[in-house]
Order: C-alpha cells, then sequence, then structure tokens
C-alpha cells in the first residue's frame, strides 16, 4: 500500500513538473504515513529541487526542539532526505493566531498541487477532529481544541508516554483548505483506522466523521490495506 501510493504520488508529481515551473505540496506527519514517504524519498525521476513543502498541523506548546513536533518529525524523515526548493514549517511561536495567519498567506500564494494525508482514528483530517470540524470553515488554517480521541491516539502511536504529555491545542489547515488541492492521496493502513474508515466510505455525510467529506471528492484517491478495509474479506 505504501509503495502504490507512493508510486502515484511520483506519477501526479512528475506530471506537474512537466506541465510547470514548480509544483506545491502538503504532507500530513504521522506514523501512518511513514511507508509511504520513506518509499517516495527513493523513487527516481523527479526533481525536488522546483518542489515547495507545507505541513498541515502543528501542536501549540510544545518546546522549540520537541521531537514531536510534526515539523521536525517531517524534517527527520522526508525533508532532510530530498533537496526541496523550499520548506514551509508551521512555528506557533511567539504568537499562534499570528503564525497560522501567516500562514494561510503562504499557502495561497499559489495553488496547491498535491495534498498527502491520512485518517485519524476518530475520523479527522489534519486535526480537524469531530467537535471541531468545519465543512465549510471560512479560514484557511486556525487553532482549535484537540478531543481526547485524537490525543490518546498520539500516545497509540508512541508519540507521546502519556496522555497528559499530548498538548491540548494544535494549528490545523481546515477541511476547505486540504480540498482545494489539486489531488489528495490518502493513505490509511491499520486495524484500528477500520471503524474511520467505515464510516468515511459508508456512513452520512458529517463532521462525526470529518472524513467522510473525502467520499465527494473526485480529486481523492483513498489507499487501504487489508486491516483498514472495512469492505475486506
Amino acid at each position: 500500500m505504501g509503495v502504490a501510493s507512493a508510486r502515484a504520488v511520483a506519477a501526479e508529481l512528475r506530471a506537474c513538473l512537466e506541465r510547470q515551473s514548480g509544483a506545491r505540496m502538503i504532507f500530513a506527519a504521522a506514523p501512518s504515513q511513514l511507508v509511504t514517504l520513506k518509499a517516495l524519498c527513493h523513487l527516481p525521476n523527479i526533481d525536488w529541487r522546483r518542489v515547495t513543502a507545507f505541513h498541515m498541523d502543528e501542536y501549540i506548546g510544545l518546546p522549540a526542539r520537541a521531537p514531536q513536533r510534526f515539523a521536525h518529525w517531517l524534517e527527520s524523515n522526508l525533508f532532510s532526505q530530498l533537496p526541496f526548493a523550499v520548506v514551509h514549517p508551521i512555528r506557533p511561536e511567539p504568537d499562534p493566531a499570528t503564525a497560522a495567519r501567516v500562514y494561510a498567506e503562504r499557502l495561497n500564494e499559489a495553488p496547491i498541487d498535491i495534498v498527502c494525508l491520512g485518517i485519524g482514528v476518530n475520523g479527522h483530517l489534519a486535526f480537524n477532529d469531530p467537535p471541531v470540524a468545519d465543512f465549510d470553515d471560512p479560514l484557511d488554517v486556525k487553532i482549535v481544541e484537540l478531543d481526547d480521541t485524537c490525543r490518546q491516539q498520539q500516545v497509540d502511536d508512541e508519540c507521546f508516554a502519556t496522555f497528559s504529555d499530548v498538548p491540548e491545542r494544535a494549528i490545523t489547515l481546515t477541511i476547505p483548505r486540504l480540498l482545494r488541492a489539486g489531488k489528495m492521496f490518502c493513505v490509511v493502513p491499520g486495524a484500528v483506522k477500520r471503524n474511520a474508515v467505515r464510516a468515511t466510505l459508508h456512513g452520512p455525510l458529517t463532521t462525526d466523521c470529518p472524513a467522510s467529506i473525502l467520499r465527494g471528492q473526485a480529486n481523492c484517491t483513498l489507499y487501504l490495506d487489508q486491516e483498514s478495509d472495512p469492505d475486506a474479506p
């Protein structure tokens, strides 16, 4: 699944670079994305010097050098591995509200060509958890409160030792901002995601499962494995 999704992302990226001077991508930072990102790093014939990178969320309140910060995770697993033209990390300090506004402005300087994303245990996209997700959000980047299921997922993913270690707030790209990308590649491995995928594919279109909005997006491809596929035998 990870290799297949990476090959599809690479094919779309090559096509973008053939028809335009550069490409702009948004990446999710999560263990579920690791195989895809590692495979992407080794695929040939991509001029990464013409690719500008963003990421889709970041915790508020962690020390600047905390390894759990998503910017650091992506730096270790992706950004340091390839010669990107520009990488735009989300830096909440010193004022998260200003950071969110400035990041939205950077995103809107040109179209986003590709988003590499996943789905959370609670169906979230980026950090748009059910209590704060808005399919008609007027903002492109905003500050959110993380719900308990989302915070527990960070512990279960072994990103934090205890629930209380997980920050309560974050900066996130909103759902409408993500959906405006040219192409979306959504990678969702593991049995722990099966219920969220079932709700995404077969449940009502509702912010109770934010990922359900993907069902109406012709520009989105969903990649599942045997464990995450609710329709697998």
